[in-house]
């Protein structure tokens, strides 16, 4: 179409039309996919029986979480007018064993900045800018997209409660003024300054970008080392794309608090515990298509007036079933203006991603100066273990990443590169903000139905009391609850020192670090919790 002359207005409505052909050529299929397992499902009893005259039932392969890591990429594309969607899905058919076989989607996303678009081939794999590298190996960008159709469609809430009670203004430097150059964790605040999470669902927020290591994964697949660490680059930096705007504190967990997030419509589970008070560590095992995260995390944090700084301690590991692993720790922030002005906060410092087999990564994250005009700046690069760069990074952790290959460290933006390729590309803002300025997935992780209700153990962070009435605008009882909870969390340094042990996460002898070691999900499917403590009741003080 550029060739003929025509010129990028039509050109995009031409896009937007193909989308919304294939969306509705994808319903149709979702419908006869259900008619098919309907069918099937009502039929079972009508399969041929065997010579004992006992009925053998066919078995309809089912992608059950543990076995298959089909992802879903289209839900969470970041690109509008660039978007392609490609369906080679071939007919649903009962086969003479009662196999069901899902139809397979292959989805393209351009990431060109630059005005000309490359054709696509028939695999469904588009070919972005060219980066040379040592192992000469070409930097392709694709997405593929497996049984797109065949995730549940999960309907989350939107927003939040209304609020039942107006809010209080208080003073945030009337509480700490006392506390400078103190750890601001043993600092007991007001509800007020909370936002309705726990520290443990802010771990969980960071996976809202979890397409990007399915994305990763399906790179190596193909053999594409150098786009795999590029994904795994933008995800390390796109979990502090939610901390923008965001003026509360999440809340610290109790001693032995644990929280699960089960995303079948993103195929990625997650869970994480509270398994050390002081110093306070909270360690979390995830695993999605083709990939599995794991890390513990320790926040030191000193106030220092105007300003708080955090320092977070840990490793965080992402290992793809082909066995390479990459690991990488979080860089510091700071919240600044506490006393006069506008609160903000920043991420400072180096992030070193270090891979096991051809390429690490390292990313500088800028800090900011009074005269500083481009904040949030993240430049890095790529290099191979021989130390040559294979390719370059540049973006804003609030807004987008881009790579290319060239040297992104004169340049102040992307704007200024030609051909740079959009990696990342934050979400757009909730349609129904709060006061806390939760995205539209932060909103989310705190829903509690009562069907889940049924299936959770007395430990996770959606039956916290003080958390709950927060969320539900009941400011006073909030506060009640949160004071009666912090006394009993002053006995937790006193469990600990008796030989208290986490339940679902292992101390490593070695190196310290804590590990996953299962038993959870069996645990929820099963219905039993057995020692599993009321951490949120009444308790007595003797």
């Amino acid at each position: 179409m550029h060739q003929d002359g025509l010129n990028e207005s039509l050109i995009q409505d031409c896009e937007q039309i193909m989308l919304s052909e294939f969306s509705s050529y994808r319903k149709q299929l979702k419908l006869r996919y259900d008619d098919h397992l309907s069918l099937f499902g009502s039929s079972r009893h009508h399969f041929e029986e065997g010579k004992d005259g006992n009925i053998i039932q066919g078995a309809l392969t089912k992608n059950e979480f543990s076995s298959s890591r089909h992802g879903n990429f289209s839900e969470y594309s970041t690109t509008e007018s660039d978007e392609f969607e490609k369906q080679d899905g071939g007919e649903l058919t009962c086969e003479e064993d009662y196999t069901f076989f899902d139809a397979a989607d292959y989805f393209t996303e351009s990431n060109s900045r630059s005005s000309t678009m490359s054709g696509s081939t028939d695999c469904g794999v588009h070919s972005a800018t060219n980066i040379d590298n040592p192992g000469g190996q070409e930097v392709v960008d694709i997405q593929i997209q497996d049984s797109n159709n065949m995730l549940p469609e999960i309907k989350r809430r939107s927003k939040l409660p209304e609020p039942t009670e107006k809010e209080k203004g208080i003073s945030l430097w009337s509480i700490i003024k006392d506390s400078v150059g103190k750890d601001l964790t043993r600092v007991c605040l007001p509800v007020y300054f909370n936002e309705p999470l726990s520290s443990l669902q802010k771990c969980f927020e960071d996976f809202e970008y979890s397409y990007l290591l399915d994305q990763a994964y399906e790179y190596g697949k193909v053999g594409n080392s150098l786009m795999r660490i590029l994904k795994v680059a933008a995800f390390a930096i796109s979990g502090y794309a939610s901390s923008v705007a965001r003026p509360c504190k999440p809340f610290n967990p109790l001693l032995g608090e644990t929280y699960e997030a089960d995303f079948p419509d993103r195929r990625i589970r997650f869970f994480a515990e509270k398994v050390s008070h002081h110093p306070m560590l909270i360690a979390c095992h995830s695993e999605g298509k083709g990939w599995k995260f794991w890390g513990d995390s320790n926040v030191k944090s000193k106030f220092w007036g105007q300003s708080i700084q955090v320092d977070p301690v840990g490793v965080l590991t992402v290992e793809f079933d082909d066995g390479e692993i990459f690991k990488w720790s979080k860089v510091t922030t700071t919240i600044n203006n506490l006393i006069l002005g506008k609160l903000y906060c920043n991420h400072h410092g180096i992030m070193h991603i270090k891979g096991n087999r051809q390429y690490s990564c390292k990313l500088k994250f800028k800090e900011p100066s009074l005269l500083d005009r481009n904040p949030h700046l993240v430049q890095g690069f790529v290099e191979d273990n021989d130390g040559k760069k294979a390719s370059f990074l540049i973006g804003k952790w609030d807004e987008s990443m881009y790579y290319s290959n060239l040297d992104t460290s004169k340049v102040k933006s992307a704007d200024q590169l030609q051909g740079a390729s959009l990696l990342w590309e934050k979400n757009k803002p909730s349609p129904n903000p709060t006061r806390y300025n939760l995205s539209s997935f932060a909103i989310t992780l705190n829903e509690l139905s009562p069907e889940l209700q049924e299936k959770l153990p007395p430990t996770d962070s959606r039956l916290r009391p003080d958390q709950r009435h927060l969320e539900n605008g009941e400011y006073e009882k909030a506060n009640a609850e949160k004071l009666r909870l912090e006394r009993r969390q002053r006995m937790s340094t006193k469990l600990q020192d008796n030989g208290w042990k986490p339940r679902w996460f292992e101390q490593d002898a070695e190196d310290g670090t804590y590990h996953y070691k299962g038993g959870y999900w069996e645990a929820r499917d099963q219905g039993r919790w057995d020692g599993c403590l009321n951490i949120f009741g009444e308790f007595s003080e003797t």
